[in-house]
């Protein structure tokens, strides 16, 4: 599992995440991914387009974030997500809490319209 970020304006980073999101791949990027999305104000967009599993700790993992950064004042979205991931978070009802956009410029342009 791997996880980059990169500035897409101010006050909104875009974290990527690539690989399987089960145990292994939670536990090799979960304190990098927790300092990029909870440790200052921004909005997020996190890019799952390149996860291609995602198990609950995962699911506990954006979960933290979005927590995290809402306590900040910030937004975390998530957005690109492949079929197989986006039916697990809908099915585990991770929409109604966490938005989920097709992809990063829906994700972009509805943080910015808000």
């Amino acid at each position: 599992m791997k996880v980059e970020s990169s500035s897409l304006a101010e006050h909104l980073i875009k974290v990527s995440l690539d690989g399987r999101l089960d145990i292994d791949g939670a536990r090799a990027v979960e304190d990098r991914f927790a300092f990029l999305t909870t440790t200052s104000f921004t909005n997020v967009i996190v890019d799952l387009s390149a996860v291609s599993f995602l198990a609950s700790i995962g699911i506990r993992m954006l979960m933290t974030s979005a927590r995290g950064q809402h306590g900040r004042g910030g937004k975390l979205v998530l957005a690109g997500a492949q079929p197989l991931v986006k039916k697990v978070l809908v099915t585990a009802g991770i929409d109604q809490l966490i938005p989920i956009f097709d992809d990063v410029e829906s994700a972009r342009a509805s943080l910015a319209a808000a």
